[in-house]
C-alpha cells in the first residue's frame, strides 16, 4: 500500500467527531467573516415583493403564520422582512397562526418588527421615518383556532365567526382596524408561511373557493411541490428556504438573518463536498490498491 493510499483511508476513518468540529469552526468564521455572496433573485420571489410594494398604504395584507421552532431559522427571516415592509409602507396586516406553535411565532415577529420600525432607515433612496406600530390600529393578531379547513371556509364569510375576539380577548368590533373589515374581499392578498402541510388547506379552501391572490413562504424541502400550483395561477408567487426568504430580504434591501445565513451555508456546503470527494477518492484507491496485490 503506498503513502497516498494510506493517506486517504485515514481520513476515511476519521472519528467523525472532527468532521464536525471542523464544520462547527467553518460555519462560526464563515459568519463573522466580513465578506457577502451575490444573491440571483427567483421571479416567483420578485413577484411576492413587487405585489406587496405597489400596494397603497392603508390596504390590508393578511399573514398566516404556519411553523413551529423547527422551521423557524427558514420561515421567520421571511416574517420579518415582510412585516416591516408592510409597516415601513403604512400597510396594514391581519395575522392568524393556525398551526399550535404559531402564535409564539407570531409574537416573536411582532415585538421584534415593531422595535425595528421606530428607526429612521433608507430603502432604495427613499427615506422611511420611524414611527410606532400599534397594535390593533397597524396590524391585528386574531391568533389560533384548531380545524384550518373550518376556520379558512369561516373566514371567508366573517372573521367573527371563527374569531369573534382577537388573540389578547378584545372584541373584534372593538379594534380600530377591523371596523369595515368583514372577510377577505377586503384584503389584498394572503401569505401564508408555513412549514405544515396547511399550505393546502389556504390552496384548496382558500384560494380555490374564495378566489384571493395567494403567496406562499415554505421549508426548502416543501419549495418543489407548489410549482405546479405557481404555473396553474393558484398562487401568484413563493419563497423556497432559507434562499428564498435571503432573496426577499435583498429585494427589500433589508439584509437580515437569511443573507448572513447563505454565505454560512455556502461554506458548509463546501467543507461537506470536499469530505464527500476525499471519501470517493480513498475508497476507490483502496479497492485499487487491494485489487493490485491480489486481495
Amino acid at each position: 500500500m503506498n503513502q497516498n493510499t494510506n493517506i486517504f483511508n485515514k481520513m476515511m476513518s476519521m472519528d467523525r467527531r472532527w468532521v464536525f468540529l471542523l464544520l462547527i469552526i467553518v460555519c462560526v468564521a464563515a459568519y463573522f467573516a466580513p465578506f457577502s455572496i451575490p444573491i440571483l433573485i427567483e421571479p416567483e420571489v420578485e413577484r411576492v415583493y413587487n405585489f406587496v410594494d405597489t400596494l397603497a398604504p392603508g390596504s390590508i395584507v393578511f399573514l398566516a403564520i404556519d411553523y413551529d421552532p423547527a422551521s423557524l431559522a427558514e420561515l421567520h427571516p421571511m416574517t420579518y422582512v415582510l412585516l416591516e415592509q408592510c409597516f415601513r409602507r403604512n400597510i396594514r396586516v391581519i395575522c392568524t397562526a393556525l398551526h399550535p406553535n404559531g402564535p409564539s411565532m407570531a409574537e416573536n415577529a411582532f415585538l421584534e418588527v415593531v422595535d425595528s420600525c421606530k428607526v429612521d432607515k433608507t430603502y432604495h433612496g427613499k427615506q422611511f421615518m420611524g414611527r410606532e406600530v400599534v397594535n390593533g390600529i397597524d396590524y391585528c393578531f386574531l391568533g389560533y383556532k384548531p380545524y384550518p379547513a373550518l376556520v379558512i371556509l369561516g373566514m371567508g364569510t366573517n372573521f367573527r365567526l371563527p374569531f369573534p375576539a382577537d388573540y389578547y380577548g378584545r372584541p373584534i368590533d372593538s379594534i380600530p382596524m377591523m371596523k369595515g373589515i368583514q372577510n377577505y374581499d377586503q384584503v389584498a392578498c394572503v401569505v401564508n408561511i408555513s412549514g405544515t402541510s396547511g399550505t393546502e388547506y389556504w390552496i384548496s379552501y382558500g384560494q380555490g373557493r374564495f378566489g384571493f391572490p395567494l403567496a406562499l413562504g415554505v421549508t426548502g424541502v416543501m419549495g418543489a411541490e407548489y410549482y405546479p400550483y405557481l404555473n396553474s395561477g393558484q398562487i401568484f408567487g413563493y419563497m423556497a428556504g432559507m434562499l428564498g426568504a435571503a432573496q426577499y430580504e435583498k429585494l427589500a434591501e433589508n439584509d437580515g438573518k437569511a443573507v448572513v445565513a447563505m454565505k454560512v451555508q455556502l461554506f458548509a456546503h463546501f467543507l461537506i463536498i470536499f469530505f464527500i470527494i476525499i471519501g470517493n477518492i480513498g475508497f476507490f484507491m483502496d479497492k485499487f490498491s487491494k485489487k493490485r496485490e491480489g486481495r
